[in-house]
This record gives C-alpha cells, sequence and structure tokens, in this order.
C-alpha cells in the first residue's frame, strides 16, 4: 500500500459542501481549509470530488476461519477498501463459531495483518449460535478484540429468556445485542417475502410479521432491563413503525437497513434468478418506500452490507437449494447515492452521518466515524460522485461474485481510501 508522509487533498467538496483542502500528516488530519500547500507532500486534485469520512459497516460477513472458498479476512477488507470503508465488523457465523475470546482474537488479529482496514470482530450471543446458552460474552470482550457488539446474526435469539439475559449481560459494559430479527415458528420453509409474487410462483412466503413480532418483543424487553438493542437488516414498513415508536419513547434501540433493501424488490424473484435470494427477502415497493424515508428521517440509524458471500456453486442452483446473501461492500455507496442521494432524500452530509458516524457510535469502535477536521485520525474516502458504469463482478475484490447488480448502471465511484493516512485505493484501484 502507499504511503506517504503528507498528502494534500485539493479542492474536494467536504461532505459535498463548498471546496477545500485537506492536509494529512502521517495518520492525522493536519488542516483543514482553503489555499493549503505542503511542501514535500504528494497532491491528489480532486476537484469534482466528494470527501467523506471513512465508511464503516456494522454487518460484514468475512467467513473466516472456515468457508474460506467464499471469502478471507484479507479479501473482503480488500473488497472494504474498494468500497470506501475503513472498518467493518465481522459477524460471529464462521467455523468455528465466534463464541470464545480465543475466536474473536483470530478474526482482530487477521485483520490487523490485512492492513486495508481495521476489522472489529462480533462475538455470537449463545454458544455455537445454537440459541441454548450464552457464549463467552464477557471473555469477548475483556479480550484483546474488545467486543461490545454481539448477534447470533444468520438465527435468531428467539428465546425472550435468552434474549432478557444478554441484554442484561452486556448492560455492564455498555455493549449492544445486533438481533436477527426473524421468528423460525413462522419462517419454517419460506423462500421469499410472502405475498401476491410468493403466491403466483408458489413458493413459500415468508411474513413481515416474522420480522416484526420480535422487533416488538425487543425492544420491549431493552426497555425493561435498560439495555441496548439493534436491529439487523430491517426490512418491511412495519418495522419501520415499531422502532419509531420505540424510539419515540427514549428507548435505547437502533436500526439498519441494507443497500439491497433500499432498491430492490421481490417483483425480481420471478426470474428465478438465486442471486436475489437473501434474508430477510425483499420485500414489495411499499416496504422500499418506506425504508427509504425511514432512513432519511433518522428512524433507521444507519446503512449496513450484510455482505454475504458465497462460492459459485452454492448460487449457481435452483431457487429452494441456493443459498441465501448478497456481496454488497463494493456497491453500497454507489446504492444509497442513487437511492437517497440522487433522489434528494439524503445529502452526502447525511450519508457521512449513516455510512460513518452513526454505526461508528452504536458500536464504539475507536478511531473510526469520526469528522473530517484538524486533530482526528486521517480515515477518509473521495467519490466522484458524476461517475456512471455497469456494475462488471469480475472487477471485485471479493473472492465472491453473487452480485444482484451485474450489469445495472449505478451511480458514483471510490477514487481513493485512506486508513489512518495511508491509501489504500488510489484511482479507484487497490493500493
Amino acid at each position: 500500500m502507499t504511503a506517504h508522509t503528507k498528502t494534500l487533498i485539493r479542492g474536494a467538496r467536504l461532505l459535498g459542501g463548498e471546496p477545500q483542502d485537506v492536509l494529512i500528516d502521517g495518520e492525522t488530519v493536519a488542516a483543514v481549509g482553503t489555499g493549503l500547500d505542503a511542501e514535500g507532500a504528494r497532491v491528489i486534485e480532486a476537484g469534482g470530488l466528494v470527501l467523506l469520512p471513512g465508511l464503516v459497516d456494522l454487518h460484514t460477513h468475512l467467513r473466516e476461519p472456515g468457508r474460506e472458498d467464499s471469502e478471507t479476512v484479507l479479501t473482503g477488507t480488500r473488497a472494504a477498501a474498494a468500497g470506501g470503508y475503513t472498518a467493518v465488523h465481522a459477524m460471529a457465523n464462521t467455523f468455528p463459531v465466534a463464541d470464545t475470546a480465543g475466536v474473536v482474537e483470530q478474526v482482530w488479529r487477521l485483520g490487523k495483518e490485512s492492513g486495508y482496514c481495521d476489522v472489529q470482530p462480533i462475538g455470537a450471543v449463545t454458544v455455537g449460535l445454537e440459541g441454548k446458552h450464552l457464549a463467552e460474552l464477557g471473555a469477548m470482550h475483556d479480550s484483546a478484540a474488545n467486543v461490545r457488539v454481539f448477534s447470533d446474526d444468520g438465527k435468531c435469539v428467539d428465546d425472550a429468556v435468552i434474549m432478557r439475559r444478554a441484554l442484561e449481560y452486556v448492560k455492564a459494559f455498555d455493549g449492544v445485542v445486533a438481533q436477527h430479527a426473524q421468528e423460525p415458528r413462522l419462517t419454517e420453509g419460506a423462500q421469499m417475502n410472502e405475498g401476491v409474487v410468493s403466491a403466483e410462483l408458489g413458493l413459500g412466503g415468508w411474513p413481515a410479521v416474522a420480522e416484526e413480532s420480535i422487533i416488538a418483543r425487543d425492544v420491549l424487553l431493552a426497555a425493561h432491563v435498560g439495555s441496548r438493542v439493534h436491529i439487523c437488516h430491517l426490512s418491511t414498513a412495519g418495522s419501520v413503525e415499531i422502532v419509531r415508536w420505540a424510539k419515540s419513547k427514549g428507548w435505547n434501540v437502533t436500526a439498519e437497513v441494507t443497500p439491497h433493501h433500499l432498491l430492490l424488490t421481490d417483483e425480481l424473484v420471478r426470474t428465478y434468478n438465486p442471486v436475489y435470494k437473501v434474508n430477510p427477502p425483499l420485500r414489495t415497493e411499499a416496504d422500499v418506500l418506506a425504508l427509504r424515508a425511514a432512513l432519511a428521517d433518522g428512524t433507521i440509524d444507519c446503512v449496513a452490507t450484510d455482505h454475504a458471500p458465497h462460492p459459485h456453486e452454492d448460487k449457481d442452483c435452483e431457487w429452494p437449494a441456493a443459498a441465501m446473501g448478497m456481496v454488497g461492500l463494493e456497491t453500497a455507496l454507489s446504492v444509497v447515492q442513487q437511492t437517497m442521494v440522487d433522489t434528494g432524500l439524503l445529502d452526502w452530509a447525511g450519508v457521512a452521518d449513516r455510512m460513518s458516524l452513526r454505526p461508528a457510535a452504536i458500536s464504539g469502535i475507536a478511531g473510526q466515524g469520526r469528522p473530517v477536521a484538524a486533530g482526528e485520525p486521517a480515515n477518509l474516502t473521495l467519490v466522484d460522485p458524476d461517475y456512471r458504469g455497469d456494475v462488471d463482478p469480475a472487477g471485485f475484490a471479493s473472492r465472491s461474485r453473487n452480485t444482484p447488480y451485474e450489469g445495472r448502471e449505478l451511480p458514483g465511484r471510490v477514487t481513493h481510501t485512506f486508513l489512518r493516512g495511508r491509501a489504500t485505493v488510489v484511482d479507484g484501484k487497490l493500493a
């Protein structure tokens, strides 16, 4: 990767506003202003580009250890850097499961070695993701990985007593339980969103209430305990209303939405292309519009990719047998630009808030999600908002290619990413 003692970013539109110069000295932003100069600095002419704080993803599947055929920490963090991310949170559904201090420290060390972005492990809530016994939450928090977010993502913590105990436990160190809201009894055999399209196609329906009932229960539990709950990949209009109600009560509830749930609908399942098979499923146009509005008004706190890589053979098969999930790190910012910025729902400052500042604040990850200001760590992303191009997964840094956007034109392109002043992406290419 490219290292410079000093780098001068000249004329970038800071958070989409007026052109500013930003001087990076070592790992830190040294100055922000106009007419800056620095002898010996590498100069990046950034006229027309938007400068954002480095993006932070609360929901990434890096697959290592155990499924290195689909992704590794190295390939996943390279994909993250290419997408403008300087930090990702690695979900616990690895093999073995990240339910002990030893496994989360392994993932954390692999992230340190990769050097492309910070990797903060998320610990499992229950042993083996089996939902029966609490995992070693305290030991994972006290480890070198300093885990503060816990999730059985991929599976729901459906036992209310276990969920209550987890919320009580993490309260001691201001941790958060991130819930995959899916009532398993209501989704047995489910293949797609329950509605008109599922009825016409004859595929098992995944009702919105399976998500909404768990969210309703968990916001009540969090309020009762006085603890923090985070809702993963919220996908329905009803879920939005429950979170909005919980926040109106002053309860400590946060929520995320994925880029694909902001753009794609269950109508795409008519193709029977398994690339559109995902958990939670693609919903209706009405749900998509409700999610966009909720992200705009702050009911939904942040965008998280749920980057879920799979090898070719796990997706190139008949729909019922296909794995659920999509890769998303390298296209997330473009999808958010199309659905939120280009529609006028968010400005670039809002994007920085929802894709950097808020997710970092939810997890408490150090040195990330900071304003672009003198004295702050130089975790930065430069974006060309005028770029338009078709998505070509052959050029992905991720080891997997299961994107729903292949051949689709999307706006925006990350031109540069800086991790503590070191360029990980230069002119749109990994350094």
